[in-house]
């Protein structure tokens, strides 16, 4: 769990394998294999590590206008929420 601005919130794991796997090409008769889009996954990865890493305090009274949050931070936060990669508890 990520404890950011008083709540907690977790990576959801699964909903990234979805998101980064990539389908198997039409007609395609063989053994299915997971595939994963590279860039997709890429920017997922250094954005989770974004979040991570931060090290700036957090004024709990402005929440995420909290002018002291790095943009890369502010930026990785709110991709992730919005595609539902990261949610609350």
């Amino acid at each position: 769990m990520l404890n950011i601005l008083g709540e907690n919130y977790y990576i959801d794991l699964d909903k990234i394998g979805e998101y980064v796997s990539v389908p198997p090409p039409e007609g395609f008769t063989g053994t299915p294999q997971n595939h994963i889009d590279v860039v997709k996954y890429e920017l997922i990865r250094m954005m989770i590590e974004t979040l991570i890493v931060e090290n700036e305090e957090v004024d709990e009274t402005l929440g995420l206008k909290n002018s002291e949050l790095s943009i890369p931070f502010k930026f990785s936060f709110n991709s992730l929420s919005y595609k539902k990669l990261i949610n609350k508890i």
